[in-house]
């Protein structure tokens, strides 16, 4: 009775492997938020999401992009090398950062207009090092289908995290208890992860020469020239406007909204993130074999739109009443921006994880103009909002119908794409 139950694909026993880590992952930091949400405040938050915002806009740049190509090459002897090209440019790129930190602390401050961020910024680097690591690491390990190893580092980098905000949360450390498990929870999921590509990837990494290293870097060049920046630009388009957020409105408005954002988001790490990596890489196989990858594209796509309409339809008509019973009453805002947000959540889970077809094709140009018009699209958005003195919530109302609208544009072009004609 149970093998009838087995998933009876490879594809959909890969998704389910990773989905059960990332949901037990998941399930740890939702199970516990009702405590944070008494033990922080939304300024709390706040902070937090404005230094995870200027942290991930630079981790994008540290592994230059180059990440991305260790699933291309057939043989795992010249894929090492990437991954050990990727980890040398995210130490270099974090030690950068470090610098311009001390150089420029005063002045990003400003920016940010947040005193409190100032002494925050010196452990940027320390994140965008982790993450750049992490990535080149998360790469090797999707290419090798060692899907359990993912799940068991999401599960432990959640555990470490959720256990540091609870324990300095309790001892009255404000923001800095978020920020800091933060970064006990990448060490964590790093260990995990290199522990086990030294014990089983020992002989492949011995594989690791300089001269193939500058030969890869130069193989796959466009994926610095453009996937970086393209990627600079995705995660501008989210960074910038929890940024633009806290000047516009508040740094209280950026807690409500970043709390409600990570509950909208769930279906995107539980499910999203698992599909996406598996999509990624069965879509690359079949690319070769025949092609294109359309029938891969057009399995994923419809388990992608059940589960967006079975997670946000009941979710649009009751998450208001469940914010306020989970959170407390001082998080009312964060429901209502809630249900303002469900139907980009909808169209951008789907369109997100199919994305990667973008990658399958080494489509870098057209992945560089679609973040363009999406970081352009939410400068616009809040220019609209500032010189015409929207409030809160019709800045919301805009915002959603304008990213929905390319968000289901972007899909049409992902789906010709995937015929391989183009």
């Amino acid at each position: 009775m149970f093998n009838k139950l087995k998933p009876k694909s490879e594809f959909s026993s890969n998704v389910l492997t990773l989905m059960t880590g990332t949901t037990i992952a998941q399930a740890i930091p939702i199970a516990i938020s009702p405590i944070l949400t008494r033990i922080y405040t939304p300024e709390d938050f706040g902070i937090f999401a404005l230094y995870m915002s200027v942290a991930t806009i630079i981790s994008v740049v540290a592994t230059g992009g180059y990440e991305h190509a260790i699933m291309l090459p057939k043989k795992d002897e010249d894929a090492v090398n990437i991954v050990a090209l990727s980890v040398i440019i995210s130490c270099f790129v974090s030690f950068l950062v470090l610098l311009m930190v001390f150089v420029f602390n005063s002045q990003i401050t400003s920016i940010l207009g947040n005193p409190e961020i100032s002494s925050w910024l010196y452990f940027v680097p320390i994140t965008v090092l982790f993450s750049g690591i992490y990535q080149s690491f998360n790469y090797w390990t999707n290419r090798k289908k060692y899907y359990k190893r993912l799940s068991g580092s999401k599960i432990v980098q959640s555990g470490t995290t959720v256990t540091t905000n609870l324990v300095l949360g309790f001892n009255g450390v404000g923001s800095a208890g978020l920020i800091l498990g933060s970064i006990f929870g990448q060490i964590s999921a790093i260990f995990v992860l290199g522990k086990n590509i030294l014990i089983q990837d020992n002989k492949v990494f011995k594989n690791i020469n300089k001269f193939k290293i500058i030969m890869f870097a130069r193989k796959y060049i466009d994926f610095f020239k453009f996937s970086t920046f393209s990627s600079i630009l995705n995660t501008l388009s989210f960074s910038l406007f929890t940024i633009l957020l806290s000047k516009v409105f508040s740094i209280a408005i950026l807690g409500f909204y970043s709390l409600i954002y990570r509950i909208l988001t769930l279906p995107s790490a539980l499910v999203g993130n698992s599909i996406s990596q598996v999509y990624f890489q069965e879509s690359t196989i079949q690319k070769k074999k025949f092609g294109n990858n359309k029938n891969i594209f057009k399995v994923t796509i419809k388990k992608l739109t059940l589960i967006s309409v079975l997670v946000y339809l009941p979710m649009y008509f009751y998450i208001e009443e469940l914010v306020i019973f989970v959170f407390g009453g001082k998080w009312h805002i964060s429901g209502e921006i809630a249900k303002i947000l469900i139907p980009l959540m909808f169209i951008r889970f789907i369109s997100s994880v199919m994305s990667s077809t973008l990658t399958t094709y080494e489509k870098q140009k057209p992945g560089l103009f679609i973040n363009f018009i999406l970081a352009f699209s939410v400068i616009v958005i809040f220019g609209i909002t500032y010189t015409n003195k929207l409030g809160l919530y019709q800045f919301f109302y805009l915002y959603v119908f304008i990213m929905s609208m390319w968000y289901f544009l972007f899909l049409g072009y992902y789906y010709r794409l995937s015929k391989g004609k183009e």
